[in-house]
């Protein structure tokens, strides 16, 4: 059974996910806030929950602020955050404060069931529509950190594999990693095959968020 504590400053959206969610015999609804600093409270006060459905905008703490409040306490559990709003601070702030997925509130009740199930089960979980808009925003314009290949290599990953990984945080497609790397898109292709491999990852998006989480950090 998986515990789940919803956080949402707006009590009919509160009461609709306790019902709809609560509707799967697989979880269990354990409490509702009306923000982070609640929810915190509510989990110092002995609640138990696997999962936090996170609003993002709520007034007195945000779910920017609760996500990283509630990580830096509670590190095992998991927090995915639920919003109308897919702007790049909020999606890229909430994953550094440790969010393990990011849905919108457009999607079907099955779906916000599934991506439960799959955050709870220690996956990342991005909407289709924000991961198209990920890849690229997670690295600050800033200057290059001499470090990111040594931090990169200590994954198991080859000088090559560490400059592609660094590109594909740039937000290069494979076709203009080729032709940066003057390589053909194939070998390409099979680089990225093998660093997914090697970092346990499913696609090119979780590999810019393992860059912001494990290089950037």
């Amino acid at each position: 059974m998986i515990s789940v504590l919803i956080v949402d400053d707006d009590p009919f959206i509160r009461e609709s996910l306790k019902l709809l969610v609560g509707m799967d015999p697989d979880i269990e609804i354990t409490g509702a806030a009306a923000h982070g600093g609640e929810a915190l409270d509510l989990l110092e006060g002995g609640l138990v929950a696997d999962v936090v459905l996170m609003d993002i905008r709520m007034p007195v703490c945000d779910g920017v602020e609760g996500t990283l409040r509630i990580r830096e306490k509670y590190p095992d559990i998991r927090v995915l955050m639920l919003t109308t709003f897919d702007d790049e601070d909020y999606i890229a702030e909430a994953l550094r404060n440790g969010a393990s997925g990011y849905l919108l509130k457009n999607i079907p009740p099955d779906r916000i069931i599934q991506g439960i199930k799959t955050v709870h089960d220690g996956n990342m979980l991005i909407h289709p529509d924000i991961a198209r808009k990920l890849t690229g925003m997670l690295r600050p314009a800033a200057q290059p950190d001499p470090q990111t290949p040594a931090k990169l290599e200590a994954f198991g990953l080859t000088p090559a594999e560490c400059n592609i990984v660094t590109l594909i945080a740039d937000g290069l497609s494979n076709k203009e990693i080729a032709g940066r790397l003057f390589l053909s898109e194939g070998t390409v292709k099979n680089y990225v095959t093998d660093i997914l491999g090697k970092l346990s990852l499913r696609d090119r998006t979780q590999i810019a968020i393992f860059y912001l989480k494990k290089v950037q950090s």
